[in-house]
C-alpha cells in the first residue's frame, strides 16, 4: 500500500479542524494500540494492552490530561509486517495523533516511516529490532524497551560467563525480531571464542522440526539459542526432549510466554529467557504493582510496564509541551528526561532509550520464572 495516497494528513486534518472550528481530539485524547488481536502472538498484544489500560485509568483518576480524559483505540496488525501500514493508516485516517505500539519488530519497521511522515507519535514498548531505528532520521518514534543490540550482548555474556557450554547451534525464525536477535547473540559468542557450529532458520508456523534437531544432535550441540516467539520454541523444546537432545535451551523476551507451557509442557523447565529487568519487584512500583492486582492483571510481565510507561511518558509529553500537537510533544520528548515504573527514560536523537537493563530468568513447567544462576 503507498502512502502518497492516504486520507488527509494530521497536519491539514489539524489545520480544517481549526478552521471548523472542531479541534481534533477536542472531548479526549485519544491514543492508538496497535498490535495483534490476531494471529499466533496475540498474547503480546494481551501483555501490551494491560499497561497501558493500567496507564490510562490511574491518569484519568488523578484528573487526565491538560483537563481532559485519555481514552484508546485498538488496531490490529496481527504481528505482520505487511498489516504494519494498513493498521498505521487507519490511526492516521482517524486523526489519532499518539499510539503505543506496534508490538512487534516486523510490523512497527514497516509502520514507522507512516506515523513519521504524517506527524504521529509512536512509542512501542516491545518493538526491540536496531532496524526500526537505526540509520532513519525519525522525529516521532521512541521506544520504551531496549534493543536488540542490547538484549544479544546481556545473553552471549551469560552463555560465556554462567552456561559455558562446549558446542553452540543459534537458530531464528527469519523475522526481523527473530534474526536480529540471534545475529546479536552469535556475534557476541564469536566474539568471545565460543564454538557456534550450527546458525541457520527454521520456518515460523511450522510443526515438525525433527530434521533440525537431527542436525543438532549431530553436531553434539549441548546448547541451542533461539531467535525467535513462543510458539516455535515450545515446539522445538518438547520435540528435543522426545528426540532425546540433551541441550540447554535459550531465547530472548518474545519466548517468555506463559503459554509455551502449554506447548512444551515439562520440557519448558530450565529454559533461559532474556526479559527487561521485572520492575514490579522495584518498591517505588508498589502502588502501581496493586493497582495492577486490582484488576487481575500482572505487572511483571515483559511488556506490562514498559507499556504502561509509554503511555505515561506521551501523557507527560503532552503536559510539558502544553499542547496535544505531537509535533510539539515528540519535541518535549526529545529534549527532556521522565522518571517511569521502568526508571528514569531519556532517548537518543532516533529515539532510542538512552540505557535500558535486560535480565536473565530461568523458566519453569508451573509457567514461573525465577533469576537465573
Amino acid at each position: 500500500m503507498s502512502f502518497r495516497h492516504r486520507a488527509i494528513p494530521l497536519t491539514a486534518a489539524l489545520a480544517l479542524a481549526l478552521a471548523t472550528g472542531a479541534p481534533a481530539w477536542a472531548d479526549d485524547i485519544v491514543i492508538g494500540v496497535v498490535g495483534p488481536t490476531t494471529g499466533p502472538v496475540t498474547q503480546y498484544g494481551d501483555l501490551v494492552r494491560e499497561g497501558v489500560d493500567a496507564a490510562v485509568e490511574r491518569i484519568n483518576a488523578s484528573g487526565g490530561v491538560l483537563g481532559k480524559q485519555l481514552t484508546t483505540r485498538i488496531f490490529d496488525d496481527g504481528c505482520e509486517p505487511k498489516q504494519g501500514p494498513v493498521a498505521a493508516n487507519q490511526v492516521v485516517n482517524n486523526q489519532i495523533g499518539f499510539v503505543v505500539g506496534p508490538v512487534c519488530s516486523g510490523a512497527a519497521i514497516a509502520a514507522a516511516p507512516i506515523y513519521d511522515e504524517e506527524g504521529v507519535v509512536m512509542v512501542t514498548p516491545s518493538a526491540t529490532a536496531p532496524a526500526l531505528t537505526d540509520g532513519k532520521g525519525y522525529t516521532f518514534v521512541f521506544r520504551t524497551i531496549g534493543r536488540d543490540d542490547q538484549q544479544g550482548p546481556a545473553a552471549a555474556r551469560f552463555i560465556v560467563e554462567k552456561a559455558k557450554p562446549k558446542k553452540v547451534a543459534v537458530l531464528h525464525d527469519k523475522q526481523s525480531y527473530g534474526q536480529g536477535i540471534a545475529t546479536a547473540v552469535r556475534d557476541g559468542l564469536q566474539k568471545a571464542g565460543v564454538d557456534v557450529a550450527i546458525f541457520e532458520s527454521v520456518n515460523p508456523g511450522d510443526s515438525d522440526f525433527s530434521a533440525v534437531i537431527t542436525k543438532l544432535k549431530a553436531a553434539d550441540v549441548d546448547f541451542v539459542y533461539y531467535g525467535g516467539y513462543h510458539p516455535e520454541m515450545g515446539l522445538l523444546l518438547r520435540q528435543a526432549a522426545e528426540q532425546g537432545l540433551r541441550a540447554k535451551f535459550m531465547g530472548p523476551e518474545g519466548a517468555a510466554n506463559a503459554d509455551i507451557v502449554a506447548i512444551a509442557g515439562d520440557a519448558v523447565e530450565g529454559m533461559l529467557v532474556t526479559m527487561p529487568a521485572d520492575f514490579s519487584k522495584h518498591g517505588e512500583n508498589a502502588e502501581i504493582v496493586r493497582a495492577f492486582a486490582a484488576k487481575k492483571r500482572d505487572a511483571g510481565g515483559a511488556f506490562q510496564l514498559p507499556a504502561y510507561t509509554a503511555v505515561q511518558v506521551i501523557a507527560d509529553g503532552i503536559k510539558g509541551a502544553g499542547s496535544t500537537d505531537p509535533t510539539k510533544v515528540a519535541a518535549y520528548l526529545h529534549q527532556h528526561s521522565f522518571d517511569t515504573p521502568i526508571g528514569k527514560v531519556s532517548w537518543n536523537k532516533q529515539g532510542d532509550l538512552t540505557d535500558f537493563a535486560f535480565d536473565v530468568f530461568t523458566w519453569h513447567k508451573d509457567g514461573t520464572r525465577t533469576p537465573a544462576q
